[in-house]
């Protein structure tokens, strides 16, 4: 799951264009630089580009640096990007009001190169460690998936942006098949190897923008599919089938098949205004349910018009 890390990206927000240009010059060796002229123009920018660093003037016209700052810290995809202001006002109390805001850091005006690059590299740094640690935090152990506390975080922002646009969400539920037994005739250490098998082949599924695989409990995945229809999920569903059967991995005590196999349940919809999350993932679970009734290796595309299947 883990990739290399991205390029540096610093966004300058400045309504003085000579300012701007002077930033740029003292910190264009340690990253890509932006720019925006206005705090409304830089919040769209950073909404596109997700800097690591925002370097940010206090005295604008119109939305000054605070309340940027206030609208960065509010949205959940921006709370992440570090905040230097710059300002020209200098007193302990401006630099106390600056880092009461919520920034990171201070720098006053008139610059000085040397101090602008050693806070901007000190604080890159902290942002490339936080990183690496909030990786960490995502991820799950045994697999390198993403975790399911991860998953539930994005999958309540795709649900919502997907709602917005109206656009189709596909969520992919996949169980490992008779896995209780694997393990009981193979040992947990084999059984271990399986799922990360498994985990590599749904992490090798999920490379589009917003795909992602995560490990849901014991031996269940999901997979978070954006704008997918129902016929484009059912067709991925039973390639996932094949891909997971095709692993050939030895299971003597399996139902469906002499080697490991997976049942998967799939619900896609444009969620309506009355729709949840919990709703689709309890539509794709009773499919991922009938899959496993009918017999197991297979995938199986919630039905809307089925409310009586039981809960497994």
């Amino acid at each position: 799951m883990t990739a290399a890390l991205p390029e540096n990206t610093i966004l300058i927000i400045d309504d003085n264009v000579d300012t701007i240009r002077l930033l740029s010059a003292m910190v264009r060796e340690q990253g890509r630089v932006l720019f925006a002229t206005s705090g409304a123009a830089g919040l769209e920018l950073a909404r596109l580009q997700r800097p690591q660093l925002i370097l940010l003037d206090v005295e604008m016209q119109g939305m000054d640096g605070f309340a940027v700052n206030e609208q960065l810290r509010r949205d959940p995809d921006l709370r992440s990007s570090a905040v230097i202001f710059v300002t020209a006002q200098s007193s302990p109390e401006a630099e106390i009001a600056c880092l009461d805001a919520g920034a990171v850091d201070f720098i006053p005006k008139p610059l000085n190169a040397a101090v602008v690059q050693a806070r901007v590299r000190t604080h890159l740094r902290l942002q490339a460690a936080l990183a690496v640690l909030g990786d960490l935090a995502n991820q799950d152990g045994l697999t390198g998936l993403y975790n399911r506390r991860y998953f539930d975080r994005q999958v309540a922002t795709e649900f919502a942006r997907h709602r917005r646009h109206q656009l189709p969400l596909g969520l992919v539920l996949v169980d490992v098949d008779d896995f209780k037994l694997f393990n009981d005739r193979y040992g947990h250490q084999r059984g271990d190897a399986c799922l990360r098998e498994v985990a590599d082949t749904l992490q090798d599924g999920a490379r589009r923008p917003g795909e992602l695989a995560a490990r849901y409990g014991g031996e269940e995945f999901v997979v978070l599919l954006p704008n997918t229809t129902p016929a484009a999920l059912a067709r991925y569903g039973d390639w996932l089938c094949r891909r997971i059967g095709a692993l050939g991995i030895p299971h003597a005590a399996a139902s469906a098949a002499p080697h490991v196999t997976a049942s998967i349940g799939l619900c896609a919809r444009i969620p309506a205004e009355n729709d949840t999350v919990q709703g689709m993932l309890h539509a794709a679970d009773m499919a991922l349910y009938r899959a496993k009734r009918a017999g197991r290796n297979r995938s199986v595309l919630a039905d809307e018009s089925v409310a009586d299947v039981p809960a497994r």
